[in-house]
């Protein structure tokens, strides 16, 4: 029964945006959360086997993108695509914010750098200093788990 407790949980999805020597890369995250009120910290997990996890594991920041029920396509794009074969920045609109990462148009977002690492089995979980962010999206439901589990993944795990 413990798999039915938890297929039912709907927690919040995100887009994770990372750099390294000019190479930039973006993935769909379902493991992430604030860690520390003061100083302001968040961890974000992100997948050994997904394309952005060895750009993410030499990057010195990250942008964590709060993603809202009507950017399923968005969420589309950075969950089934990999960034082996797609160009996901090519297909939506961003800016260059902190850190030189890219910032997704139109999502709510935070970013930081990178002050400590875990291993968490098939994730590595990162933690964000977080220093930057912004309220880009009308408010409104987050896009939740329940409905991005039809994603097929770009990289199986």
């Amino acid at each position: 029964m413990i798999g039915r407790a938890l297929a039912v949980l709907d927690y919040p999805m995100a887009i994770v945006t990372a750099a390294r020597s000019g190479e930039h890369s973006g993935c769909l995250v379902g493991f992430f959360t604030e860690c520390s009120i003061k100083p302001m910290r968040w961890l974000v997990c992100v997948s050994k086997t997904n394309h952005t996890f060895g750009i993410a594991s030499a990057s010195v920041a990250l942008v964590l993108h709060f993603l809202h029920d009507d950017q399923f396509d968005l969420a589309t794009l950075f969950g089934h695509e990999t960034d082996d074969a797609v160009d996901k920045f090519a297909r939506c609109s961003w800016r260059t914010g902190p850190y030189g990462l890219r910032v997704i148009a139109g999502c709510d977002w935070i970013a930081g750098p990178i002050i400590d690492r875990f291993d968490f089995g098939d994730h590595v979980g990162q933690v964000l200093d977080v220093r930057d962010g912004d309220h880009e999206h009308p408010d409104g439901p987050q896009l939740g788990f329940q409905r991005a589990r039809t994603i097929g993944a770009g990289h199986a795990p």
